[in-house]
């Protein structure tokens, strides 16, 4: 099987050019099938996680005769989203592509529906995270379907000892490695308000947390979970526009006394600022998965062993933790779609998932809740247990900046990060909670010309 990584110079050219699966014969399952299929896939943050992909497609093509080749491509530079957008607009390129947030809802016409093949795992492994299901379908259909690789929540990741020395907290007793000794007196203590109590102290004695707050993912993921603890509605699902309101006002001035106690620069971070702050030792706390202790275990292993992760703060109406889904899309310009969808099957049963959440030290997150039992969360170290709490337990729900919205209108919040440039304008730009709220109502009303 080859591999190979995009550059941004060939990026569009591949697009333009096509794959080799674009001229492939059509797949006929049985013992001397043969033809070849293209994956173009999120290139990991953790180190050696493609690995194993690249192992389970490999195993499924010798055993069907097919050559399937992998581009893993970054999303540094929104490289993968750039590579999607070219081969959509050519109608030519790899037959499957990873997709990251909205993108299934933004090329869903040029994909080919996946009911059959959603219909399967639904009916082997239970329902998909709402979030999951509500990204990948467009009325009722399957445009796309969850994919194990990428997906993921963003959770406190935290030093332990830090809010031990100078908070006096116990975030391992708070949040154990075994959902059964959660004690809700104790979770129950972990609100907004005690974060930002805790935020203040840390940042006096020196290690503030660190919470981007620029247009990238990471910073619109934790933002909205947070607005939408608060009950923050920016669009509801009937196309009112509902920005203006008390919820949208208690959270900004919420914010408006966290993000003082972070560091400055965090209004540039992109999505590695957040991580860096972490490892450096700097940090106390950050809202991320676990790559960031992954790297930390090679670049700083002092730090990895004091890191612990845990449910997000409750707010008002709830636990939310902000959910960055990756779903897998098979265009519908593919030569190859019953070998693509049998490839798909293949690589979503649970001994696929199991082995690309252990290659990913509990990074990767299915989309089917039946799977977050994984011995992975309770045995990576060090220490033992700080990964347990990463998948949603307790009364942790995922989100998405953009619900309640319908698609086309919530993929445009997401990707215009109207969220995060709220909190900026309040916070950073210091400009009158007033003059936001009509910002925000002016961007969000062109939001609905779709």
């Amino acid at each position: 099987m080859g591999q190979a990584r995009l550059t941004r110079r060939n990026i569009l050219k591949s697009a333009a050019l096509g794959s080799a699966a674009a001229i492939a014969a059509p797949y006929v399952h049985g013992a001397y099938a043969a033809g070849s299929l293209t994956l173009g896939c999120w290139d990991h943050w953790v180190p050696g996680a493609n690995n194993t992909l690249t192992k389970l497609c490999k195993e499924w093509g010798d055993k069907n005769k097919v050559d399937v080749r992998i581009d893993y491509i970054t999303s540094q530079g929104e490289k993968d989203k750039l590579t999607a957008a070219a081969e959509a607009q050519a109608g030519t390129g790899h037959d499957i592509m990873s997709h990251r947030d909205w993108n299934i809802q933004v090329h869903h016409r040029v994909l080919e529906p996946l009911d059959d093949v959603m219909k399967q795992l639904v009916k082997q492994y239970g329902p998909v995270s709402p979030v999951s299901e509500y990204l990948d379908t467009v009325k009722g259909v399957w445009h796309g379907m969850p994919a194990t690789i990428g997906s993921q929540v963003k959770p406190c990741q935290s030093r332990f000892d830090l809010y031990q020395a100078h908070c006096g907290v116990d975030l391992r007793d708070m949040f154990p490695a075994d959902e059964a000794k959660y004690d809700k007196a104790k979770t129950d203590r972990w609100t907004w308000d005690f974060y930002l109590e805790c935020a203040e102290k840390l940042h006096k004695a020196g290690y503030p947390v660190g919470l981007p707050m620029g247009q990238t993912s990471d910073a619109v993921d934790w933002v909205g979970a947070l607005f939408n603890s608060f009950g923050v509605v920016l669009v509801d699902d009937k196309d009112n526009i509902k920005v203006d309101s008390p919820e949208t006002r208690q959270a900004l001035e919420y914010l408006r006394k966290l993000m003082a106690v972070n560091p400055p620069e965090v209004y540039a971070w992109d999505d590695a600022g957040n991580n860096r702050w972490i490892i450096s030792g700097k940090g106390s706390g950050i809202m991320n998965p676990p790559s960031s202790w992954a790297v930390a275990k090679r670049d700083n292993p002092k730090v990895a062993e004091q890191i612990w992760h845990h449910a997000m703060p409750k707010g008002p109406k709830g636990r939310l933790v902000g959910q960055l889904n990756f779903s897998y899309g098979l265009w519908s310009f593919s030569k190859n779609k019953s070998a693509a969808k049998d490839l798909l099957l293949h690589i979503s049963q649970r001994e696929s998932v199991q082995q690309l959440v252990a290659a990913s030290a509990g990074y990767d997150l299915p989309a089917f809740k039946s799977m977050h039992d994984f011995d992975t969360w309770k045995t990576v170290e060090p220490p033992v247990g700080v990964v347990y709490s990463y998948p949603p337990r307790g009364d942790e729900l995922t989100s998405i900046t953009g619900r309640p919205a319908r698609a086309e209108v919530g993929a445009q919040i997401y990707n215009q990060a109207i969220n995060t440039v709220m909190v900026a304008k309040f916070t950073q730009g210091k400009e009158k909670l007033d003059d936001v709220i009509k910002w925000a109502s002016n961007e969000l009303e062109g939001t609905l010309r779709v």
